[in-house]
């Protein structure tokens, strides 16, 4: 397969994937249904989580900052806002093209070289993947027995042993021949882990290393404060347990990786996690589409907005940079 019908099923994947997730979705519930729980939803929650939501963003859009001092550039908050911004609604169209969009910006009104910027980017998103998986740990910690009792309920706890072991196992083997192999493949994987481990590190070598693990555990913070909230702008969800806040959140995180900015998977992801505490098929779903919506509409809005002003914003330096070309 050449490199070109690649890049095209990695555009067309993602977004078929979504298109067949929305209909099963709402073949699972009705669209009318999804509409009427949205009009009888309580929308001073929606607004609050919405807000929430932006809190998150602002925060991630300062935390950047940090990033590129140390490397030697000051870069304008505004930049950095509607760069991020522009990255979630882009990452709508094409799948991690928000990212290099992100970076190609900060290239253009910044003058940071694109991979110097594109490296802070890897290096957040580690520092995210650390933060969620502190969050599945708490998560495993404190359901400990309900999320085990599930397990034992659904299935034979011999079985589950047995494939604990197999799988602990496998892993064993697997990291043993990756680190003996000198494969193309095995290269690729020891360097990833390697520029994982790397970039987590840099992280406590950063002058404002504080303020920026401040920024990342609030950025997270909002986003589990922003799930929660939202959930009782449906009635049927008052009182909602922690654990299925919490696994209900774990669930809609990996599912907006599955498609476009979640279209789809998300709904199905907070029923699938909702349904092993026995919370009803249709409010989980309504409130899964409720809670995508939300915060797809803040990032259609911004992220446009943010496209429009950002030439505007930095018309002094464009109109600089056209001088010197001239």
């Amino acid at each position: 397969m050449n490199k070109q019908a690649k890049n095209i099923l990695k555009i067309t994947l993602p977004l078929l994937l979504g298109v067949f997730l929305v209909w099963y979705s709402l073949s699972k519930v009705s669209i009318s249904k999804v509409i009427e729980y949205a009009q009888n939803a309580d929308y001073t929650y929606i607004i609050l989580g919405v807000f929430l939501g932006l809190l998150s963003h602002l925060s991630r859009s300062y935390r950047w900052i940090f990033m590129l001092e140390p490397m030697g550039y000051k870069i304008k908050f505004g930049n950095s806002l509607m760069a991020v911004f522009a990255t979630y609604l882009i990452n709508y169209t094409i799948p991690r093209a928000g990212e290099v969009a992100r970076a190609s910006i900060l290239t253009n009104y910044e003058g940071v070289p694109f991979e110097k910027g594109f490296g802070t980017i890897v290096a957040e998103r580690i520092a995210d993947m650390l933060v969620m998986l502190g969050i599945i740990a708490i998560t495993l910690f404190l359901q400990f027995d309900f999320i085990y009792g599930f397990l034992v309920e659904k299935f034979n706890p011999v079985k589950i042993g047995i494939a604990l072991v197999v799988c602990i196992l496998l892993g064993l083997l697997f990291l043993r021949l990756i680190k003996q192999s000198n494969s193309k493949l095995a290269l690729k994987i020891k360097n990833f882990a390697n520029g994982l481990i790397e970039g987590a590190l840099s992280i406590f070598k950063m002058k404002k290393k504080w303020a920026f693990i401040f920024h990342t555990l609030f950025i997270w913070g909002m986003y589990l404060l922003m799930f929660y909230v939202t959930s009782f702008s449906i009635t049927e969800l008052h009182g909602i347990s922690a654990g299925a806040i919490l696994i209900g959140f774990i669930s809609a995180s990996f599912s907006i990786a599955a498609t476009n900015g979640g279209i789809g998977s998300y709904p199905l992801a907070i029923f699938a996690a909702f349904s092993i505490f026995g919370i009803a098929e249709e409010p989980s779903i309504a409130f899964g589409w409720i809670m995508w919506a939300s915060q797809t509409l803040m990032i259609i809005l911004f992220g446009g907005l943010s496209l429009i002003y950002l030439p505007i914003y930095n018309r002094n330096k464009t109109a600089k940079q056209e001088q010197s070309t001239n």
